[in-house]
Formats: structure tokens, sequence, C-alpha cells
């Protein structure tokens, strides 16, 4: 049997300032006074209120998907989550909510970038008061204040660190112009792609030892590590923790999710592999490439058709060119249709270092919209 490729991640020495000079974060949070509304901290108790906040905002915006209850309430047990300190709603007179904020945080293990992200919105009837400008303000100082806070450990002081939002094609002009007089520009582009499946899906098989075998508990943590080697060369990715790997799963769907394993590897377990991470056990199966997927059954009236959705495909980086994402991705199908989904979708990097979009392509995938990624690089 042979011994899996170690996938280690290395951090370069840095001449660049410290995290905390090029963050410049501000003493204190400049809360927003436009529109007159009374500002506080997101509760488990809001959860409701904000998903319809958020669709509000979303609906006006020109979007056919949406923020579900679920996706709200699991972000209160995300990792690094801290609502006094990274969230905001704002409320009128009679106490309804009208804008809201959240600066989120990423775990730091074993990073080579220092990242923030930031989501917002103000409802509809409330535009045009100067809302938006002063709540990207207080996300956006948030956000500093964030990175800077990394400077106290010295293996993170000196990485790069980047605050991004994220904006659709179809998102009204006002929100690029109102990320960039907040200092962000354009620096990454992505396409959602469709796949109708009432055409014939081929059927790509594997050849031993290479076998596909269904999502389970065992192999979740195999799983993280392979998506981990996997995107290592993608732009913005960082390695999953435990935790962070776990979070976010209100629409996972089992049953459309899939890995594939080296039958031949004697695989000697996530210490061998990551030192200090011992997670998988020596003698689990060692899993090369997976297809993670997601069942947003409550956007699928507003889009006007079902879907079963690829939240994550990839193959470890000494396993590419054996077919094992096509194979992932056309098994996927087949048990989106076999399920009654009437399209298979998706989300790529149009810049995608691995071939991916030339690979939907062969695969009958046709752009249907696309996204992208607005930064501040420190």
């Amino acid at each position: 049997m042979s011994k899996p490729v170690s996938g280690l991640f290395a951090v370069s020495e840095s001449p660049r300032p410290s995290i905390a000079e090029r963050a410049a974060a501000p003493s204190t949070l400049p809360v927003p006074r436009a529109g007159g509304l009374t500002w506080r901290a997101w509760t488990r108790q809001d959860v409701p209120a904000l998903a319809a906040l958020m669709h509000a905002a979303e609906q006006a915006d020109g979007r056919d998907w949406f923020t579900s209850p679920g996706e709200v309430a699991e972000t209160f047990d995300a990792p690094m989550f801290d609502a006094a300190a990274d969230t905001l709603v704002g409320l009128d007179s009679d106490s309804v909510m009208r804008a809201y904020a959240h600066a989120e945080r990423f775990p730091t293990d074993g990073v080579t970038l220092l990242r923030a992200a930031l989501s917002g919105g103000v409802h509809p009837s409330r535009r045009g008061e100067g809302i938006g400008t002063e709540l990207l303000a207080w996300a956006t100082g948030r956000a500093r204040q964030a990175l800077a806070a990394a400077d106290a450990d010295p293996r993170l002081s000196r990485l790069p660190g980047r605050i991004s939002a994220h904006i659709e094609d179809g998102d009204p002009a006002e929100r690029r112009d109102l990320l960039r007089a907040g200092g962000f520009e354009p620096i990454r582009y992505f396409a959602n792609l469709m796949r109708d499946l009432s055409v014939p899906v081929p059927a790509i098989g594997l050849e031993p030892p290479l076998r596909l075998v269904p999502w389970s508990d065992p192999l979740e943590d195999a799983a993280r590590l392979a998506r981990n080697d996997a995107f290592r060369d993608h732009w913005g990715s960082q390695p999953r923790t435990p935790e962070s790997w776990r979070a976010f799963r209100s629409s996972f769907a089992p049953q459309w999710s899939f890995l594939v394993v080296d039958e031949s590897v004697e695989y000697e377990g996530s210490e061998q592999e990551q030192p200090g991470d011992g997670t998988v056990p020596p003698g689990t199966q060692y899993v090369v490439g997976l297809h993670r997927a997601g069942r947003y059954e409550h956007d699928w009236e507003s889009q006007g058709y079902t879907a079963g959705y690829t939240d994550l495909l990839g193959v470890r980086r000494a396993y590419r060119g054996r077919r094992i994402a096509a194979a992932l991705l056309t098994h996927a199908m087949h048990a989106f249709a076999h399920d009654g989904m009437q399209h298979a979708e998706l989300d790529v990097d149009t810049d995608n270092p691995t071939g991916a979009p030339a690979l939907y392509a062969r695969l009958g995938y046709t752009k249907n919209a696309g996204s992208a990624a607005y930064t501040i690089e420190l």
C-alpha cells in the first residue's frame, strides 16, 4: 500500500508592517446616526425578525433567493461569532428592525491570510437616508478591530489581511458605489451555473483502487482534510478547523453528498498529515475527493424551479486528472434527478486554477448569474 502525500501549510517570512499597523483600527466604532434609528446587537430571539428584514432587503435588490431563518439561527453557533461585538441592528420608533450589519470573523489556525467578511442591508422603506453609508463604516471599523487583534499572536502579526463583501451582478448599482466609496474594490468574480437535469446525465466511473462512497460521520474529518488540501491553491481559501467545518449546515443534504477514497492507501491518520491534528485516527479510509450538497428548499418557489446545489466539490491536488471530480458531480446529478430535482446548480470562481469551469461546461452547465468579491487588502 502507498502512503498519502503530506499536506502541510507553510507560512513564509514577510517584511510587511504588523497587522495592527495595517488595519489602523478605530479605538471606538462610529454608531450610525442617520435615520434616527436605535441600535443594539443581535440576540437569538431576533432570528425571525432578522430573517424577515433580510428577505425584504434581498427582494428589493432583485434577488430570487433569500437568507432563511435557519441560516440566521446557525450564525449564532458559528466559531468566532460574538453578537455583542460583531453585529448591529437598527430599530425604528415602533421597535421594527430596519437595518442590520455583521462583521464575520474566521478561525486563524494554520492560516496564511487574516479575514473578515461584511454583510448588511437596509429595509427598502428606509433607503436613501444615509443609513447604509454609516452602517458600512461601522462594520468596516469593526472588521479592522478584529484583524488588528491578531497582532497579539506573533505567528499572525505579519500575515496579509482582507476585509471582503459580496455583491451579486443583479444588485442595485448603489451598492457598488457604496462599497467603492468605503474603500472597497472588485477583486474576484464568480459565476452561478445551472444544468437542466431533463437532459441525460453521463455516468462516469472510477478505476480501482478509487471508490465512491456515501458521505458518513466517521469520514467527516477525513473529508475536511481532503478539502483543505484541495483548496490550498484557490483564491482566498483557508484551512477549515473541525468547528468551522461543521458550521452552517442547516441546508446540508447528506443524501446528495459523496466521497471518493483510495483503498490502496494505508492512512496513518491526520497527525501524520497535519502535525497537531489528531481528529482522524490511523486506519481511516483515505478521502481524496468530496462532493458536499445543499438543499435550499426555501428558495424553490421564488426561483421557479427545484435544484440540488453543489456547495463544495474538491479533489486532493495529487489526485487531479483522474476524473474524480467528474465522477462525483455526475453521481450527484443522478441523485438530484432521482429525487425529482429539475436542475443542478453551483457557484464557481471564474479564475479557478483547476480548470473547473471547463469541466462544468462539458457536463452541460451554463451561466445563470454572477457575483463579485469587493475587498480592502491590508
